[in-house]
């Protein structure tokens, strides 16, 4: 099987119905694509969303690897009051290590992030409250000083690694500018159903909307979730039906021994550990969880598709929720975004779902992403996929 000519350093939101096949799409569809090459190599995307860090925190100093990566050099900053011309500044750092306790990620967090203020309006987003939202949870420099750090890439080896070799998309936002399960309940089904947070009543019940496992159920398209804790993708209702209930297979029992056998379906969604124990440590990355245990994560997942004898119709995609309460310089798109289903979200902000959220670390991991630099630079509105 020939590989495409080139590889591919893209950009793309992560809002769109089925993101992850909209990656699949662009990556199969795109001019580096070889014209020898059989007319939809990848039979399998596995997914991995993992929790809560921007693209500057973890990625963002990957620019001294490859230059075209929209990420940082030390100039970027934030002041310590974004009504105080002579605030303390806060310079981006390549200082990132464990973080504890976990910055601000609520949607009000994440608006004075943005904008600075509860003022949405401006356009381009400022992206200059970072700072002060982080010193408003605890009145020192230490949050702040967390959230203005990146990741040296040494320190992220198997992310370093995964850049040079395949394709880094640095223009991939979070769905909604929220917390944790309203951006993930996006993930597989391109909306919340008005969540902008994590309210505990609301996912016992489960999320009513239609998913891309419906979707794929419907089309006869096998798929596949691999948990090691309680998998999320629990918080949608139809997902609870017995007609799914042999979808569901506990990762270290099955998804090595599936990938050996080259028996893993054609949509695979990978879920971590979300909890932390000292027997079994969370490797999800949300802090104040260890990166290192989600980088030995990450690492154990490639290594087990690329010794599969399904690798040749793979492709791998690692993304995150959200940001976390980290800081990213570029604008989150406030224009032009649509809502998903009109659902406005709950008192008191009324979300209408027409801004994203902020920058997250995306990674496309397959043997026809050839290593080698390039651009391609959709905007978010050219991606959706309709069901």
């Amino acid at each position: 099987m020939k590989k495409p000519q080139r590889r591919t350093t893209g950009t793309k939101s992560k809002r769109s119905i089925l993101s992850t096949l909209a990656l699949l799409l662009l990556i199969t569809s795109c001019p580096f694509k070889s014209v020898d090459a059989v007319a939809n190599p990848i039979k399998t995307v596995v997914v991995l969303v993992m929790e809560n860090r921007s693209f500057d925190h973890m990625l963002g100093w990957m620019k001294k690897l490859n230059p075209e990566i929209n990420g940082v050099n030390g100039s970027e900053s934030n002041p310590l009051s974004v009504t105080d011309p002579n605030s303390k500044r806060f310079f981006f750092k390549e200082e990132a290590q464990y973080v504890d306790p976990d910055p601000g990620h609520s949607f009000q967090a994440i608006r004075e992030q943005i904008f600075g203020s509860n003022d949405t309006s401006a356009d381009p987003a400022p992206m200059n409250g970072f700072a002060q939202q982080a010193y408003s949870m605890d009145n020192t420099s230490a949050m702040s000083n967390d959230v203005m750090n990146g990741f040296d890439p040494d320190n992220v080896a198997v992310y370093k690694s995964l850049v040079s070799e395949f394709a880094v998309f640095d223009r991939w936002f979070s769905s909604v500018p929220a917390s944790t399960q309203p951006n993930r309940l996006y993930v597989h089904s391109a909306t919340s159903h008005g969540a902008t947070s994590n309210v505990a009543s609301l996912l016992a019940k489960g999320y009513p909307q239609q998913t891309i496992f419906d979707n794929l159920n419907d089309a006869g398209i096998d798929f596949g979730i691999y948990y090691q804790n309680i998998p999320a993708t629990l918080f949608y209702k139809n997902l609870r039906k017995l007609k799914y209930i042999f979808k569901f297979h506990p990762y270290d029992l099955w998804f090595k021994q599936h990938a050996k056998e080259g028996k893993l379906p054609g949509y695979v969604v990978v879920e971590q550990r979300y909890m932390d124990t000292k027997l079994f440590p969370a490797n999800d990355d949300h802090p104040s969880h260890d990166v290192y245990q989600g980088q030995m994560f990450v690492k154990e997942v490639y290594e087990t598709l690329r010794a599969s004898p399904q690798w040749n119709q793979t492709l791998l995609v690692i993304t995150y929720d959200e940001h976390g309460g980290f800081f990213d310089h570029v604008p989150t798109p406030v224009r032009g975004v649509p809502s998903p289903d009109g659902i406005v979200g709950p008192e008191p902000f009324n979300f209408t779902f027409d801004r994203l959220g902020v920058r997250v670390p995306t990674i496309a991991v397959s043997p026809w992403i050839q290593k080698g630099t390039g651009t391609y630079q959709p905007s978010h509105d050219k991606l959706f996929i309709t069901t």
